[in-house]
């Protein structure tokens, strides 16, 4: 039986590739359409990442959701749930990736698993939440995923083919002109697109252009004449500052990269191991993102020689990663570097005495595996996954020291640590402080709260100790990312065909739905 269409007007926001600026667009459409009265929610069917945010679910528990989904939710001024995102692929080496279906983590399958027996549920899935919001707002705005173009999948391509069609959306195709070939791209898309869902496409935008645009119009002109599909704007190249969506912003495997906005001089530097697994690299963002600052990541053979701390960071695979760590001597690197050491979910696990009850990739023997051994604990993995929401009080020590208060984040693991020896537990919840929320010793230290360093005064004792340049509560005031992707959006690009509803006004509830 066929469904009527929702209610809601769908945009779908899709790319000619990877990292063309889809996320940006549609936090800067939602926060834009929000700040005008109108009842908007983001919506990607299926995201493939590792970098994770906890939301609740249609039933009232806690689920796992793409960090940029939660990111686009709140631009949207709307409590993020996992309807926002209904399908995740996270992706954990081999071609294996965990599927999380509504928030809750259902197996890890490869591809053709993934598509020959839980694509259909996944399916299901994501168009029911859809209906749900579209049942809720006015307006959603959707993301596609990598190319709209892949001819191989458009059959099962979930968040781009069947969402276009599901939610009888608008189609706005994005570009990336710094990468070159960008009408070319453009033209290849339209001509590789179902005809049903190329009738769709609205308008095109060409993203991160440097330069004077009048030098562009007689291509864009050349477009729209051969197409008939109108360029809708040309965005300048920018950064707001939203996290990033997918490991394709992160350094290759085995490359050195550093990251840091300002030009300080003399600038405190972070070493960020580059696990092959690496997940929830949002964690280091708001070190980044510190005036005087350089996050850099190292290859695993890579020296630390000219780094002043390390934050090892999450991972989708910790013994995996553990046995990759040790193999290219990394661990050995950690166990002689005299700075401050932060081990975050993952990254805490590793750093401990052992891990118990694991299972190495390829082999399904259950074994123990030795950790690097800075930490006195032990984590014992079971089929358990704890996802929730989590505020710590933290008294800090070693490379927190200084640090008293909340701190609040989210815990997304499996697993179970405990002490082993000697060990600080610098973490408080409910009135009890346990190796099971983190533990310090000496120079080192680990928790298993993501977004610790998003807390002001997490962040500012770790880098007080590092010696970094001073700041005032006052420079934690920079403009909201999402203001900055509104602001750029609507400066450049003609929404009138996008959203016509955008000028109307209706009765919301206080979290912008309908009434």
């Amino acid at each position: 039986m066929t469904r009527p269409p929702p209610d809601a007007q769908t945009v779908l926001v899709a790319g000619t590739a990877s990292h063309v600026g889809k996320s940006t667009v549609v936090a800067g459409l939602c926060r834009w359409l929000a700040d005008r009265g109108v009842a908007v929610a983001p919506f990607k069917a299926q995201n493939m990442s590792n970098n994770a945010h906890v939301a609740p679910t249609p039933d009232g528990e806690w689920g796992e959701i793409g960090v940029s989904q939660y990111v686009q939710a709140r631009a949207a001024r709307r409590q993020p749930t996992t309807d926002v995102n209904p399908v995740l692929l996270k992706p954990r080496g081999e071609g294996e990736s965990q599927l999380v279906i509504d928030g809750q983590a259902v197996g890890h399958f490869e591809a053709g698993s993934y598509y020959d027996e839980h694509w259909e549920r996944a399916r299901d899935a994501a168009e029911a939440a859809h209906r749900r919001l579209a049942d809720e707002y006015d307006v959603v705005v959707a993301e596609g995923a990598g190319s709209i173009a892949e001819i191989n999948l458009h059959d099962r391509d979930l968040a781009n083919i069947e969402t276009a069609r599901f939610a009888d959306a608008d189609v706005v195709l994005v570009a990336d002109i710094e990468r070159g070939g960008v009408f070319a791209s453009l033209v290849g898309t339209l001509e590789l697109l179902p005809e049903d869902v190329r009738e769709r496409v609205v308008g095109v935008v060409v993203n991160k252009f440097r330069g004077d645009v009048d030098i562009l119009r007689p291509g864009l002109d050349a477009f729209e004449e051969r197409t008939g599909v109108p360029v809708l704007g040309v965005l300048p190249y920018d950064d707001p500052g939203l996290p990033a969506e997918d490991s394709v912003s992160l350094p290759p495997v085995g490359e050195r990269r550093v990251e840091g906005a300002d030009d300080h001089p003399d600038p405190v530097r972070i070493g960020v191991p580059r696990l092959p697994r690496l997940s929830n690299a949002t964690d280091v963002g708001p070190l980044a993102r510190e005036h005087g600052v350089r996050v850099v990541y190292l290859p695993l053979d890579g020296s630390l020689a000219d780094v002043d701390a390390v934050v090892v960071p999450g991972t989708k695979n910790t013994v995996d990663d553990l046995l990759a760590l040790r193999e290219a001597g990394f661990d050995e690197s950690l166990r002689a570097f005299e700075g401050p050491i932060v081990g975050l979910c993952g990254g805490y696990q590793l750093l401990g005495e052992r891990i118990e009850n694991a299972q190495v990739e390829g082999t399904g023997d259950e074994t123990t595996v030795p950790g690097v051994g800075l930490l006195p604990v032990v984590t014992r993995f079971d089929h358990e996954k704890r996802v929730r929401p989590a505020t710590y009080h933290l008294d800090g020590v070693g490379p927190l020291a200084g640090a008293s208060g909340r701190v609040s984040g989210y815990e997304i693991h499996a697993g179970e640590t405990v002490a082993a020896g000697d060990v600080a537990t610098p973490f408080t919840l409910d009135g009890t402080a346990s190796a099971a929320l983190g533990a310090a010793a000496g120079r080192v230290c680990g928790t298993y709260l993501h977004g610790l360093f998003e807390n002001r005064l997490a962040r500012a004792a770790f880098l007080d100790g590092l010696g970094a340049p001073t700041r005032s509560p006052a420079d934690d005031q920079s403009p909201d990312p999402a203001d900055r992707a509104a602001t750029l959006v609507a400066e450049a690009v003609d929404l009138g065909p996008l959203i016509p509803i955008a000028d109307s006004s209706g009765n919301r509830s206080p979290d912008g739905r309908k009434l």
